[in-house]
C-alpha cells in the first residue's frame, strides 16, 4: 500500500467510526512536503503586496511616518460622539494613542481584565458592551499575512477579540517585521515548543481578511452583518518612533 493509501485508509476508518480505526501512519511526518502552492514573494515586496491584497477585499490600506500623519487620519475616521476602544496591545502605547485620542476628544475605553463590580457605585458599562457601543476598535495585530491579506490577531495580545469585531469599524496598526509571506510561517510561529508550551497563551487566534460580508439572501452583497463594515490597516513606518 502506498503512503497515499494508508493516509486515506486512515481518514476513511475515522469518518466511519470504526471502533479500530487506524490513527495516521507512523511515518506521516517522513513524508515530503508538499511544495510551495503560490509564487514567492521577495522579502522587499511584502509590504506592497499585503497592501495589494487588502484592497482586493475592502480594506483600506495607510502609511504614517509621523505623529502629526496618524493624529490627521483619525481625525478623518473617527467618530467624535460615540468613541473607540482600545485593545491592550503594546503597539497603542508606544503610538501615544491615548493622548491623540484625547488631543482629538474622542472618547476611548481600554481593555481591563475583567473585576467584581461594587454595590457601593452605580454599575458602567462593561468593555464588551462598550465594544458594541463605540464607533470603532482599535487593535494591533500579530502578524500581517501578505499572500491572502490577511491580519493575524490573538486575544493573547490583544485582551479581548470584540474589540475587532463589534464595532462597525475596525483599525489595525501593524509594523513592517510583522508582515510575513505565508500561512505556514504564522503556523509555525504559533507551534508550541518543545516542552510542549503553547506558543500563544490566549482562548482564540483569528484570521481577519477583509470586512464582514454576506450574499445569503438573493445573492445582494451585504457588508457589516457580522462584523465590521470597514476596516483600515495601518502601517507605522519606523520614523514614528525616532522621537522614543
Amino acid at each position: 500500500m502506498s503512503k497515499r493509501e494508508q493516509v486515506l485508509s486512515a481518514v476513511r476508518k475515522a469518518l466511519t467510526g470504526d471502533p479500530n480505526r487506524a490513527s495516521l501512519p507512523d511515518n506521516f511526518d517522513t513524508l515530503p512536503p508538499l511544495g510551495r502552492v503560490l509564487p514567492r514573494i521577495e522579502p522587499s515586496d511584502l509590504v506592497p503586496r499585503f497592501e495589494q491584497e487588502i484592497r482586493n477585499v475592502a480594506v483600506a490600506a495607510h502609511r504614517v511616518a509621523t505623529r502629526g500623519e496618524l493624529r490627521d487620519l483619525l481625525s478623518q475616521t473617527l467618530d467624535r460622539e460615540r468613541g473607540v476602544v482600545l485593545s491592550r496591545n503594546p503597539l497603542l502605547a508606544r503610538l501615544r494613542l491615548q493622548t491623540i485620542l484625547g488631543d482629538l476628544d474622542i472618547p476611548f475605553w481600554t481593555w481591563t481584565p475583567s473585576s467584581p463590580e461594587s454595590a457601593d457605585s452605580p454599575p458602567e458599562p462593561s468593555y464588551r458592551d462598550r465594544c458594541f457601543l463605540a464607533a470603532a476598535g482599535i487593535t494591533g495585530v500579530d502578524f500581517a499575512l501578505a499572500e491572502s491579506g490577511s491580519l493575524v490577531v490573538s486575544s493573547a495580545t490583544e485582551g479581548a477579540q470584540l474589540s475587532s469585531l463589534a464595532p462597525p469599524i475596525h483599525i489595525a496598526f501593524y509594523l513592517r517585521s510583522q508582515v510575513v509571506e505565508t500561512l505556514e510561517e504564522v503556523l509555525r510561529r504559533y507551534k508550541p515548543s518543545a516542552a510542549g508550551k503553547p506558543a500563544v497563551d490566549g482562548r482564540s487566534i483569528v484570521l481577519i481578511t477583509g470586512t464582514s460580508r454576506t450574499a445569503d439572501i438573493e445573492q445582494i452583497l451585504i457588508r457589516g452583518v457580522h462584523g465590521p463594515r470597514e476596516v483600515h490597516a495601518i502601517l507605522v513606518e519606523d520614523s514614528y518612533f525616532a522621537a522614543e
